[in-house]
């Protein structure tokens, strides 16, 4: 199962509350006495990732590659990630474990549902298919299939990280007070 992380954090649901707006510039002072950037609301925040589903089997990973931006505290990332990484300062690392209920949720039996198979495209009549969906307010749902039966087909329209806790293993690269411009 290939995930792409981008694609996900814009489905996140919780946000992370900062101290003075998003423009401020939160600092923190090193043992030397020096101030330096550290992750706060507003802040445009770089990083490297791997995403592992137990402590062994990697989903997905940026390190060596471009590295994930995005800005903290506007639920581009899962709520959980967030939160950990609050506070932390370029070049800090972090082992961070974040729960279904601060990822994507646990599984909604609701979100299972036995289709007539004439509903389905023929090509997608196996398990592990995915599918490309609009919802009742044309919303995109993307459902994969888990089970093929004589006239009907299981979908599950559950983010395929539903019920699973993910284990991070992140490195800030750089915080800015605004987007990098090429």
């Amino acid at each position: 199962m290939k995930v792409r992380l981008r694609v996900l954090r814009g489905m996140c649901l919780a946000a992370v509350l900062g101290l003075f707006g998003g423009a401020a510039l939160i600092q923190a002072e090193t043992a030397d006495g020096a101030t330096k950037a550290v992750v706060s609301k507003g802040k445009h925040v770089s990083l490297e990732y791997t995403l592992k589903l137990n402590e062994k089997d990697v989903v997905e990973s940026n390190v060596g590659g471009e590295p994930m931006t995005y800005v903290h505290g506007k639920e581009e990332i899962v709520p959980g990630l967030e939160k950990a990484l609050e506070g932390m300062a370029v070049g800090e690392k972090k082992h961070v474990t974040v729960k279904p209920a601060d990822a994507y949720g646990e599984v909604d039996q609701k979100a299972i549902q036995e289709v007539k198979k004439n509903l389905v495209p023929e090509h997608a009549w196996k398990v592990g298919a995915e599918l490309e969906a609009r919802g009742p307010e044309g919303q995109s749902l993307f459902p994969h299939v888990t089970a093929v039966k004589d006239d009907t087909i299981v979908l599950d329209f559950n983010h395929p990280l539903a019920g699973k806790t993910l284990y991070f293993d992140v490195k800030i690269l750089d915080i800015r007070a605004e987007a990098k411009t090429k």
